[in-house]
């Protein structure tokens, strides 16, 4: 009886831990997850870089202007007028409608052409150099007359005539004797050098046959050339005459 007590116990003991096991572990094959694709980085965007613009402007050459020469009151031009063809004639001041002037004024033809210091004094008409003072020599003890012009230029015209301009506050660059130029071409700036310091500025223009240069006595004027200036201020084209002059010595 105890025999078979314990047998059937010992059964039921089987029965109990088969039942109370474990089943065979599971083992859960998982594969890895591949790692997630990597985000595609953003496109580069090709850039080239930005270089300063190419310049492409070719400077002018400098401007070479003639040699500054020593002024020469007897440099002497040789010069053929040409007295053919239309004649092209400018105000000798510019602005012309800043100026005022009148006839007379001096013992010799000759007019004062007031205007504002350093307006243009230029060309009348095409033609060559004729005579420069680049230095005030002008000394009001010594009261030199050849040198009261002060800085002062003068042209012989295609024309024939020799015009002159002084009391200038400074010569163009440039200018010098025997330099062709052309009507309107700047010759300096109107001021009040040699003896017309103590004056308002004007320019002295004067008209006369294409003598020496040095002949100053004739250069500060020996036509009148008030009724030509009212002409080219009004934009006609009168050449002077240079008839009935007395002759030369």
């Amino acid at each position: 009886m105890h025999a078979a007590f314990r047998l059937a116990a010992a059964i039921l003991l089987v029965l109990l831990l088969g039942a109370c096991s474990p089943p065979a572990a599971f083992v859960q094959v998982v594969s890895p997850s591949a790692p997630p694709a990597a985000a595609a980085p953003p496109p580069t965007e090709t850039v080239s870089p930005t270089l300063p613009a190419t310049d492409t402007f070719s400077p002018s050459p400098t401007e070479t202007l003639p040699e500054t020469v020593t002024p020469s009151e007897t440099a002497s031009v040789t010069f053929t007028p040409t007295l053919s063809g239309p004649r092209v004639y400018v105000f000798p001041v510019q602005p012309a409608g800043d100026t005022s002037f009148h006839e007379g004024g001096h013992p010799y033809p000759a007019t004062d052409i007031f205007a504002h210091r350093g307006d243009r004094f230029v060309a009348v008409t095409d033609g060559v150099i004729d005579f420069v003072s680049y230095v005030d020599r002008w000394d009001p003890i010594k009261r030199d007359m050849s040198v009261a012009g002060g800085l002062c230029v003068a042209i012989i015209g295609d024309d024939g005539v020799r015009y002159y301009g002084s009391h200038l506050a400074v010569i163009a660059p440039g200018i010098q004797v025997g330099l062709r130029v052309k009507a309107g071409q700047m010759l300096g700036f109107v001021g009040h050098s040699g003896d017309a310091i103590t004056t308002p500025t004007h320019l002295h223009f004067g008209i006369s046959r294409p003598t020496y240069p040095g002949d100053w006595q004739r250069r500060r004027g020996e036509v009148d050339p008030y009724p030509f200036l009212l002409a080219w201020k009004k934009g006609a084209s009168v050449t002077p005459v240079l008839a009935n002059l007395p002759a030369l010595p």
